[in-house]
């Protein structure tokens, strides 16, 4: 394990560079705090990805925290998922006799209680925040599956629905489009237009529509719409040149997990598509943190996977550092744990064996160190205590180092009344009012509405069918022959058998049933 000397000594040289960054806390050695051992993340470096873990009740919310303060002091923007409304402490300066003093004693550093720049949001509206909306043509049809817990197939089908909406000029702006669409398309208006699509089954569609019933149950409907969030919101700097904190409140929303999850990494998604090209940087020009990250991969399709992992690995390039909050690294896809470098590894509890197989997971994700036992020592953490690793200049893992965390200069507690902070806001009246534009519904409902009236104008004149006359007698055929009454029958019964025969019977039929269905919605 070495001596405390030389453990301080490589931490110092590990850690203490000189180059800007933020710093998240101070070295252990065992249960020992380390004087002049600040542990950092260089900020240059933290457009690339992390991860935040540990069990409930460890810190990790804490660090999350912290390190959004502390980006936020350097003049970089943040977005921080809040599931249990917490985080908008943010909003509001901590108390100066409080544990955040207690713990910056501790350290040994000066601490200073400061409100951060904060806008909070709602998806949808549900809850207390500014609306945030996305239309469902800007959401796709893969995380459109991932929410609808689509298997591969019904995914497929929704990626055809989508096409062809593209194609008949129909805007998908809600949920309320979409069962539309697919309630036309399983129709007999759209009976050959659903033909065309190939291999598109009414079972599928039928599946879709029940799916799309239980989201609107789950109050998840009002996320889908207009106006839709302009990302530029989200990458605001106030008038101090402090970077703005987007806190996204999901206690309205906890119902719906895949919802405000797959919400998260739509706006990743659209950050990757919007923002140009940039290489490295300074400092990051947004930073996103995904709370619960685990619900992105639960059930998720190997296409869903493999956009994240690309989307994760490419948006390094445009400026975006993404990190991942969950409870353990293991619940994260090995593709995408494999681009995060940065790791706040806080406490993992081992009773049972699942749970030893999956700090054992943990543990060997992260770099190893001549010091201490990594895997013993996350075991033995305290709240507020956590293996630390960043990367260097050269996007190295540094050393792991036992860090007691510092405490934010926000409060840990609740902000009484972030409803009124919301409406407070600039932007509240910019999403506030919902707006409904013409799209695929009205579109569909017209369209439907010409044909039946052109049908029922069809039945209302039904076809007359032609009977020939029969030949007249005559004085000298006085007694019609039996033979040529049969004939003239057959040629009655001739035209009647006919297809075009058989056709305008079932025309004057139809017609019939025609109005005495609309007699009986009368």
């Amino acid at each position: 394990m070495g001596t405390i000397e030389e453990f301080t000594a490589d931490v110092q040289a590990d850690y203490a560079d000189g180059a800007a960054g933020i710093p998240l806390g101070h070295a252990m050695f065992g249960e020992e705090l380390v004087a002049d051992t600040p542990v950092t993340a260089r900020l240059a470096m933290l457009n690339r990805h992390g991860v935040i873990a540990g069990a409930t009740g460890t810190g990790k919310t804490k660090s999350l925290q912290v390190m959004a303060e502390q980006l936020s002091a350097q003049g970089v923007p943040c977005v921080v998922a809040d599931m249990k409304g917490d985080l908008s402490g943010l909003g509001a300066a901590a108390p100066v006799d409080g544990h955040g003093a207690a713990r910056a004693a501790k350290l040994g550093i000066e601490y200073v209680p400061a409100a951060q720049p904060v806008e909070f949001w709602a998806p949808g509206g549900v809850g207390a925040g500014i609306p945030m909306r996305g239309t469902l043509s800007e959401f796709g049809p893969q995380l459109l599956g991932k929410v609808l817990g689509a298997n591969e197939t019904q995914e497929q089908v929704l990626y055809l629905v989508f096409r062809f909406a593209d194609d008949q000029g129909l805007a998908l702006v809600d949920l309320g489009d979409l069962r539309a669409l697919l309630e036309y398309l399983s129709s007999d208006a759209g009976a050959e237009q659903l033909a065309k699509l190939g291999g598109v089954s009414s079972q599928s569609i039928g599946v879709l529509l029940r799916s799309i019933v239980v989201l609107e149950a789950n109050d998840a409907s009002p996320f889908f719409g207009m106006p839709f969030l302009q990302l530029a919101d989200l990458m605001r700097v106030d008038a101090q040149g402090r970077g703005v904190i987007s806190c996204i409140e999901l206690p309205g929303v906890a119902e719906s997990p895949a919802v405000w999850s797959a919400a998260m990494m739509w706006i990743v998604a659209e950050l990757f598509e919007q923002l140009p090209e940039v290489g490295d940087l300074d400092k990051p020009k947004l930073v996103i943190f995904l709370d619960e990250a685990h619900l992105l991969f639960h059930d998720a399709s190997d296409a869903f996977v493999e956009s994240i992992t690309r989307t994760v690995r490419l948006i390094r390039s445009k400026g975006v550092g993404v990190f991942f909050v969950t409870q353990n690294p293991a619940d994260i896809h090995p593709d995408v744990l494999g681009q995060l470098g940065h790791r706040i590894q806080h406490a993992l509890r081992a009773f049972t064996p699942q749970d030893q197989k999956a700090l054992k997971a943990a543990v060997e994700t992260m770099p190893m160190t001549p010091h201490f036992d990594v895997g013993a020592q996350v075991l033995e953490l305290g709240i507020g205590e956590a293996i630390v690793t960043t990367l260097d200049e050269k996007g190295a893992p540094r050393p792991p180092v036992r860090t007691c965390m510092r405490p934010p200069v926000s409060s840990m507690d609740p902000l009484p009344d972030v409803a009124a902070a919301a409406m407070a806001s600039p932007l509240w009246v910019k999403y506030a009012t919902e707006v409904d534009p013409e799209s695929a519904e009205e579109l569909l409902g017209a369209r439907i509405a010409a044909a039946e009236q052109a049908e029922a104008k069809a039945n209302a004149e039904p076809a007359k069918v032609t009977v020939p006359d029969e030949p007249r007698m005559t004085n000298r055929d006085p007694v019609r022959p039996r033979a040529r009454r049969a004939s003239s029958k057959g040629g009655v019964r001739k035209i009647l058998d006919s297809q075009a025969g058989r056709q305008m019977q079932r025309e004057i039929v139809r017609g019939i049933f025609g109005v005495l269905k609309s007699g009986m919605k009368r």
